[in-house]
């Protein structure tokens, strides 16, 4: 599968809240376009986060990553956390979630970072053995809180 892969801005807005919203549902919430588009255009009206979109040779936006910035108080740099990947059906065994997760690095290597981190569920294995065969190391030196709010 062709497949290009661009850093999105407003301009393709609805193609990204449109799998903004895919990936939402596919995690178990509601379909909400609409809260999906609001989303999606704050993040990138404000610079809060970097995406980049997978397009297929049609047009189709088959998948998309987004980033949010960090900082490591340690290594006193920036970081990125991979938020968000998501594959359409389509696009699924093409190679279009490797070709984020590289465009992902890139931009890491681009900005400086001293590295990208993410989170998965511990039976996406699908996901496990793509972030493996990148080179992603699975932490266990540290376990994670949440305090919802």
């Amino acid at each position: 599968m062709t497949t290009n892969i661009i850093r999105a801005t407003v301009e393709q807005l609805d193609l990204v809240a449109d799998l903004f919203n895919q990936y939402r549902v596919f995690y178990g919430q509601e379909s909400d376009l609409k809260l999906a588009h609001h989303y999606i255009n704050e993040r990138l009206c404000n610079e809060e986060s970097v995406v980049f979109l997978a397009v297929n040779a049609d047009g189709e936006a088959v998948g998309f990553t987004q980033l949010y910035p960090t900082f490591s108080s340690v290594s006193a740099q920036r970081s990125w956390i991979l938020n968000d990947l998501f594959v359409t059906e389509s696009g699924r065994s093409g190679g279009v979630g490797r070709a984020l997760m590289n465009a992902a690095t890139q931009h890491a290597i681009e900005t400086g970072a001293n590295g990208l981190s993410l989170e998965t569920a511990n039976d996406n294995v699908i996901a496990q053995s793509l972030y493996e065969s990148l080179g992603y190391k699975k932490e266990t030196a540290y376990l994670s809180y949440f305090l919802s709010v």
